[in-house]
């Protein structure tokens, strides 16, 4: 397997990771999306070097190929100079010399043939890579747009979890307060002072009986004085 295979691969596996299921497996979701964040990134990093290095390959191939297509045309050039050049010469006379530029065409000729044969294989290679590269680059977006989707995961999870907390506070808070109620003591206060009361009108009915007694008794004695008063008139 080749190594630009080998980084298509890695890119196309990590940005088809599944983060729910991650999630679903974990222990402890907000770790694992920690350490998913950490190693994304660093795949990221990775992944960029090894993306960098096939586009340099293929900017290098380019280049050759280029330079081929350029010296074929070069010697291209060249062999129709020496052409007519020979030709220029043949009409004079100069049988010899324009033979000499002839051969000279038929070099060129063959260079320019020559740098045509290495552009044309080249062109495979160069259309394979660039369909790599492009597999790539975007391989990567889908990285980095999967660690955006990871971190938000991240930061909603925190934000549930602080939230929970809260909550969980809160409800302890309360039940605290329905365990300790201050009403429940106001109202142990307020029965007590309703039988401290209640005990004042005991005593007041009891006083007020009692004062009734002595009043009572004492209409009685005024009977029987005026009783022993008559008695006396009609003795007397």
């Amino acid at each position: 397997m080749s190594s630009k295979q080998t980084v298509l691969g890695r890119v196309t596996q990590l940005a088809k990771a599944n983060i729910n299921a991650l999630i679903d497996q974990a222990e402890d979701p907000q770790k694992m999306l920690d350490q998913l964040i950490r190693d994304y990134s660093n795949n990221i990093v990775e992944a960029e070097e090894a993306v960098a290095a096939t586009i340099g390959n293929l900017r290098l191939m380019e280049q050759d190929h280029q330079e081929d297509v350029d010296a074929a045309k070069e010697w291209g050039g060249k062999a129709l100079a020496a052409s007519r050049k020979a030709d220029e010469l043949r009409s004079g006379g100069q049988t010899a010399e324009a033979d000499r530029f002839d051969n000279l065409a038929k070099v060129a000729l063959g260079r320019q043939l020559q740098s045509e044969k290495e552009a044309r294989t080249a062109e495979p290679t160069i259309a394979a890579q660039t369909e790599v590269v492009g597999k790539l680059r975007t391989g990567l977006d889908q990285m980095k747009a999967k660690l955006g989707e990871l971190k938000a995961k991240r930061d909603e999870l925190v934000a549930r979890a602080k939230s929970a907390q809260a909550q969980n506070r809160m409800m302890d808070a309360v039940k605290s307060i329905d365990v300790l109620d201050p009403t429940s003591e106001l109202s142990r206060f307020e029965d007590k002072v309703r039988r401290e009361e209640a005990k004042a009108l005991g005593k007041q009915e009891l006083a007020a009986s009692s004062l009734d007694a002595q009043f009572e008794q004492l209409d009685a004695l005024g009977d029987s004085a005026e009783i022993e008063a008559r008695l006396a008139a009609l003795k007397g």
